[in-house]
């Protein structure tokens, strides 16, 4: 479905004649408040040169309940463009518009869309792994989660490790030759994920970060619907373990994600860049995903500084799941590619881990037990 944000029913037509399994319908020249939710792209038209127009678009993308919106710009420049495609636009394309161009826009949405073997829209589950700072063990806790929940054999899990620049996920699987992000690049959801990534002996498959540093800006938004849309097509659940900054592209994993896990340290310091991530990730009208807020490596010596309850009532809210410290056993693990139990069975490291499992991986894997 389409609003008369390109011109007239010519364009539809010629539309409709390039993409004839697409139904191309008009909405007339009014953004709806609450779009249908049978609605998959919807296009509109913006006017960067007034503020309130910019405003509304902002706000109304929050709002589009699954609906891809692609945003035709008038007057377009690089700030309002950015701030659009931060608050989720799938594509920002100044006027005039070519066809061509407009095409090559749906064309990659098109392709990008996630669906189910039986036919249905957004087969497994996205959960995303964000750090109050860097240094929390977010990515410790990921690859344990991902060998715990595919261990019990009830759908298959991947781990995702979009951290450019310092992933260390296949070391922690010990898959080193695992392949890539980039080797994936150019090929997007058409990448067979099920058979080509790396296999842990839990059963986890592993999507590596690529071997040398890149600079952040070789992901974009096109290219994160791609991957994405791959690995929910071949997986019941992924783990997206994301750099500790904000991107575009970090972003619309966000807004594609069906739940947050946000991991941070116990001090004075991390609560306040807590604080920071909630604000923000209410601004990127996040506040309703599910998200759950997880307090890694709690020692003796933290809880006695700033207690739990002194910490909850900074922020604001309870954490989810709290994590005992266990260095050794967790360093241990971590080294050799294992689960925490092949160090040691039983530790309470294990079991808060098992529990925040549960939380975040359950109900994905009992539907993709379903599927």
């Amino acid at each position: 479905m389409i609003q008369d944000a390109i011109g007239g029913a010519d364009r539809l037509e010629s539309l409709g004649a390039l993409f004839p399994q697409v139904l191309f319908e008009s909405l007339g020249r009014t953004w709806p408040e609450r779009p249908d939710g049978g609605l998959d792209i919807l296009i509109v038209g913006v006017d960067a040169a007034d503020p309130k127009d910019v405003e509304a678009a902002i706000r109304r993308l929050g709002a589009a309940q699954g609906a891809r919106t692609v945003i035709v710009l008038r007057g377009a420049d690089v700030a309002t463009t950015r701030a659009l495609m931060r608050a989720g636009a799938a594509d920002v394309l100044p006027t005039p518009v070519s066809e061509p161009a407009l095409a090559v826009s749906l064309e990659r949405l098109l392709e990008a869309e996630p669906v189910s073997a039986a036919g249905g829209r957004r087969a497994g589950q996205v959960v995303a792994l964000l750090k109050a700072g860097g240094g929390v063990g977010a990515t410790a806790l990921g690859v344990q989660m991902a060998i715990m929940l595919a261990g019990k054999g009830k759908g298959e899990v991947c781990f995702a490790d979009l951290d450019l620049q310092f992933g260390a996920a296949g070391v922690h699987f010990d898959l080193n030759d695992a392949v890539t992000v980039s080797d994936c690049l150019g090929t997007g959801a058409e990448t067979p994920f099920a058979t080509a990534l790396a296999r842990h002996r839990s059963g986890a498959r592993l999507l590596a970060a690529p071997r040398e540093i890149l600079p952040l800006e070789a992901l974009n938004p096109g290219a994160v619907d791609g991957l994405l849309s791959g690995l929910r097509r071949d997986f019941a659940l992924t783990l997206v373990d994301l750099p500790a900054v904000w991107t575009a592209w970090s972003n619309q994993v966000l807004q594609q994600a069906d739940h947050i896990v946000l991991v941070t340290h116990l001090s004075v310091a991390h609560i306040h860049l807590v604080k920071r991530q909630l604000r923000f990730i209410a601004s990127q009208r996040l506040e309703e995903r599910p998200l759950t807020l997880v307090c890694n490596a709690a020692s003796p010596e933290q809880l006695a500084s700033v207690p739990l309850k002194v910490a909850e009532k900074g922020l604001g809210r309870a954490f989810d799941v709290v994590i005992p410290e266990d260095r050794k056993t967790m360093i241990a693990a971590l080294n050799e590619g294992v689960e925490l139990a092949a160090i040691r069975r039983g530790t309470p490291l294990e079991k808060a881990i098992t529990e925040l499992a549960g939380k975040v991986g359950a109900p994905a894997l009992a539907a993709g037990s379903a599927r």
